[in-house]
């Protein structure tokens, strides 16, 4: 699956999921096959960080 391009929607999307669907950043990097320093630092563009106590970027 294809994630967005656009930073805000990125955001949206993996926060949904985190919350929906995995217990942690790095299960979700492994399923989607996702590098979880570039998806870190995409969303760190954008001011987000992933917080591991919320399990969400916030």
């Amino acid at each position: 699956m294809a994630l967005p391009n656009d930073p805000i929607m990125l955001l949206s999307m993996i926060n949904l999921k985190l919350r929906d669907f995995y217990p942690t950043l790095d299960a979700l990097c492994e399923d989607l096959d996702e590098d979880k320093a570039a998806l870190c630092a995409r969303l760190s563009a954008v001011g987000y960080a992933y917080d591991p106590q919320r399990n969400q970027f916030v």
